[in-house]
């Protein structure tokens, strides 16, 4: 990504000479001609570094610096400062107030150079530990498993990774979507930038609009000062919109047209804000029967549907589950300082028996609850609870057996045709072939049955 470099500076012909000496370096430029303008430009479109006059009409170039913080940015700015007075108090006094460099006039153009170079490559460090210190929480350590479904998901995330194209990640709830969403965006060449996380479903239409694209000072009751949406947090980086079926529709194209133009008005403003980001969506809802009732935007779909990738629930991948239960152990023993704890046979074998319908987020909590309440270091199954969690939905699945003959078969066939419904996200297709039914055969039931709207199919 090209950085942007924003050259302050009253002497239009010095503006212009480095405006063509970084343009020709491969920088990206932005211009102003008084401490008032620049501070008025960083604050709508942050740069990458800031080359500072110190000499400059309205407002001198440590002030500011002195300023700078008062803005209250997302990050830290690199400041080059730049006087046509070789003065060493000059030089100290603009390295107090936090410039990371001091250049006097007339400027050599190869050192100028170097000098920005190793702003930038500083810069770019910072950021890097910054994304390594949030990675450090073993939550997101890696991805866990060898299966052949889990491996092929893995291994079409990471040629994904390499281009900017939009991901759209499905999947139940539950089975890894964030974590899949942070190694793409770690195995991208954007893995040094910010990687921002937003939940659409939890927040309201209003919140969710002021959260992604910010607002201006004034554009409503309580707005003192200018705040940036996350989607320019995200500039060079990628964001990442969790459960993106539960968005609004005029929330849905508003974000269309920022995935069209890379550009977007802040809540209150008229002034366009650019922004360079990589989109990564996730939901657990079925966006093509979305799309059909009119409950998602056609256009959005395809927008963000370029790389589709459907993570498998942790029943098509057992042979994962001693890796993964084993994985959880280990960092909940450790969070309670109880180390060196382990699962019966017994206990392996109970988990491998269960169903999991909250996929690996259940596992871990099943986990994390047992770690908790065992007092031995050994887990056994009572510890784990599941016999009471399959007992629910055994209860619910044998209570028919008491009803007389034909309305025992009715219901145990409107149980079978709702989990062979749930287990296929809906997709009576898919569900008449796991049923071996002829799929008009199973429309047909499904209408005899009454089931609910939501259960049918595109």
């Amino acid at each position: 990504m090209k950085a942007k470099i924003l050259i302050v500076d009253d002497d239009p012909d010095i503006v212009t000479m480095l405006e063509d000496r970084l343009q020709a370096s491969g920088y990206g430029t932005m211009i102003a001609r008084d401490g008032v303008e620049a501070l008025e430009r960083i604050e709508q479109e942050t740069p990458h570094l800031i080359l500072l006059d110190l000499d400059m009409p309205r407002l001198a170039g440590l002030e500011v610096l002195k300023r700078l913080p008062k803005i209250k940015l997302t990050e830290e700015l690199p400041v080059v400062v730049m006087t046509a007075h070789a003065s060493i108090d000059a030089a100290v006094e603009a390295m107090k107030t936090g410039a990371y460099d001091f250049l006097t006039k007339p400027l050599d153009k190869d050192h100028l150079l170097l000098v920005i170079g190793k702003a930038l490559e500083r810069d770019s460090l910072k950021r890097q530990v910054a994304c390594l210190k949030s990675e450090v929480d073993s939550r997101y350590a890696s991805i866990i498993g060898t299966s052949a479904k889990i491996r092929s998901v893995m291994e079409s995330a990471q040629r994904a990774a390499k281009s900017d194209a939009s991901v759209l990640l499905l999947g139940e709830s539950g089975t890894g979507k964030e974590l899949f969403a942070r190694s793409i965006h770690q195995w991208s060449p954007r893995q040094a930038m910010p990687l921002v996380v937003i939940n659409c479903v939890a927040l309201t239409e209003t919140l969710l609009e002021n959260e992604l694209f910010g607002h201006e000072r004034g554009a409503f009751t309580g707005a003192d000062r200018l705040q940036k949406g996350k989607l320019e947090m995200a500039d060079g980086g990628t964001i990442f919109l969790d459960e993106i079926g539960d968005m609004s529709l005029p929330l849905q194209a508003k974000l269309l047209r920022v995935l069209q133009d890379k550009e977007f008005h802040r809540v209150g403003g008229t002034r366009l804000v650019s922004i360079n980001v990589r989109v990564i969506a996730a939901t657990n809802k079925d966006l093509r029967l979305a799309v059909k009732t009119g409950e998602f935007r056609e256009d959005l779909f395809f927008r963000l549907n370029v790389i589709s990738l459907t993570l498998p629930p942790l029943r098509e991948r057992t042979e994962d589950l001693p890796a993964l239960a084993k994985f959880f152990l280990n960092r909940h023993a450790k969070d309670a300082k109880r180390p060196g704890m382990l699962f019966s046979p017994a206990a392996m074998e109970a988990m491998s028996l269960y169903g999991w319908p909250g996929n690996i987020r259940e596992l871990d909590n099943v986990i994390a609850r047992a770690v908790v309440l065992n007092q031995s270091d050994t887990i056994e199954p009572d510890m784990l609870s599941l016999d009471a969690m399959s007992r629910t939905t055994q209860d619910e699945r044998l209570v028919y057996l008491s009803l007389p003959y034909h309305e025992s078969m009715s219901a145990h066939s409107r149980y079978i045709i709702e989990q062979a419904l749930k287990n296929t996200a809906g997709n009576q297709t898919k569900a008449a072939d796991r049923l071996k039914l002829q799929r008009t055969y199973l429309a047909r039931l499904i209408k005899q049955q009454k089931m609910r709207e939501e259960q049918t199919e595109r």
